[in-house]
């Protein structure tokens, strides 16, 4: 199967998806999703599952994932008017700002809420992945707030690129672990992370930060993000009367993404796009681009899209931001890619330095190079739709990026 032929119960499909019935009982989103994992984890598994469908939508721990989210993480995040910006490429632009999030991104959504969960299926220790260092962060920060343990697994070239977070994470007291083996990123992060957790399935919660993974965690990750578009979606009525003609978030693994695009899926007349790491081209090993160059398989436990070769082997990635520079994507992603709901488009490295550019100098906002990807899909779109209304997701701030931008944007400048 190949997303280049739309699933033939893609009606369907949608419909289950909008009424709730998706994922199924097996963690299936339509053809993509379920369970891929040694047999060791499984018990592991089926406990957090049932942890979800017992607590999950509990009004108690509602209650407290809600009291943490507005006291401790600053929720309702800003939706900002983007006027400059606006008027530089001819259509309105709204700012779903989880840059002004607690730790500076929207992982702390998931971050908070899993770590809650975790102490209430009695967890010991906490053990988690990251790429660019936010979820990696966020988690350190949310194990501090609750008294856990947590160890995080980063890839040896990720802690090089991404060094301040390495120290706010052990600042945080958390202990951070340098993945030195296969990419030496993300990919291998998640790895190590899941031979920690399959060494100790019992006492040890893995916090995964994406909505990636075995079924239940890519549900789990999407109703803990929810909580972004269904602000955004309400912000907007307040703000304008009316809901946005697009809807545009930066996708990687997708949990921003899917936080956003969520609470729209079910209206027709938002365009909802998903931006992918285009890098330097099309190429395997130039992009991070799973939906555009990809094709299914297995990968961390999961059915979904992958970059891979023809015999099956994951690709390397490249993007200049590393919390894109995933080789698979999120099983609902995929869905609603086949269900041509959701349009998958790519931004080169280039085109993100430059929405990076662009918002900082008209907005005084500097984005993470992962959010910069969405504002160059929201300017294609703008300047193909002049006069019409796009609300961006801008899923963290760019502090994180400085290393990299010095040796960019700013070394060509010094140049």
């Amino acid at each position: 199967m190949t997303l280049s032929a739309a699933l033939p119960d893609a009606a369907q499909l949608l419909a289950e998806l909008i009424a709730g019935r998706l994922p199924d009982a097996r963690g299936r989103f339509g053809p993509f999703g379920g369970r891929y994992v040694p047999e060791t984890l499984i018990p592991a598994l089926e406990r957090l599952e049932q942890g979800v469908r017992e607590h999950l939508h509990a009004s108690d721990f509602q209650a407290e994932f809600a009291a943490q989210l507005t006291s401790w993480v600053g929720r309702p995040t800003a939706l900002t008017f983007a006027a400059r910006l606006s008027e530089r490429w001819g259509a309105r632009v709204w700012l779903k700002r989880e840059d002004l999030a607690h730790t500076g991104a929207h992982k702390i959504n998931n971050a908070i809420g899993q770590a809650l969960l975790a102490r209430r299926l009695g967890a010991r220790r906490i053990v988690a992945e990251t790429g660019a260092g936010q979820h990696g962060v966020a988690c350190a920060a949310a194990c501090a707030r609750l008294g856990l343990p947590c160890t995080v697994y980063m890839g040896a070239i990720d802690m090089e690129r991404q060094a301040p977070n390495v120290g706010r994470m052990r600042l945080l007291g958390t202990e951070v672990v340098p993945v030195t083996s296969g990419d030496r990123t993300l990919r291998a992060a998640i790895d190590e992370a899941m031979r920690d957790w399959v060494a100790d399935p019992t006492d040890t919660y893995y916090l995964l930060g994406s909505a990636v993974g075995p079924h239940p965690y890519p549900y789990l990750v999407r109703e803990l993000q929810a909580v972004i578009g269904r602000e955004a979606r309400s912000q907007m009525l307040a703000a304008t009367g009316r809901l946005p003609d697009a809807l545009i978030a930066c996708v990687g693994g997708g949990s921003n993404s899917m936080g956003a695009f969520h609470a729209f899926v079910a209206d027709a007349a938002v365009e909802i796009i998903g931006v992918e790491a285009g890098g330097r081209g099309a190429g395997l090993g130039e992009n991070a681009a799973t939906v555009a160059f990809g094709r299914p398989g297995v990968l961390h436990g999961a059915y979904s899209m992958l970059l891979q070769n023809e015999d099956g082997q994951i690709q390397e990635t490249h993007s200049v931001s590393a919390g894109l520079d995933y080789p698979g994507v999120g099983p609902e992603h995929a869905l609603l890619a086949a269900i041509g709901r959701v349009h998958y488009q790519t931004a080169s490295d280039e085109e993100a330095l430059a929405g990076v550019r662009a918002l900082s100098e008209c907005e005084g906002i500097l984005p993470a190079l992962e959010s910069a990807h969405a504002l160059s899909g929201a300017e294609r779109w703008a300047r193909s739709h002049p006069g019409g209304t796009i609300l961006v997701c801008l899923s963290g701030r760019g502090d994180k990026d400085m290393s990299t931008l010095q040796q960019t944007l700013l070394g060509s400048q010094s140049a």
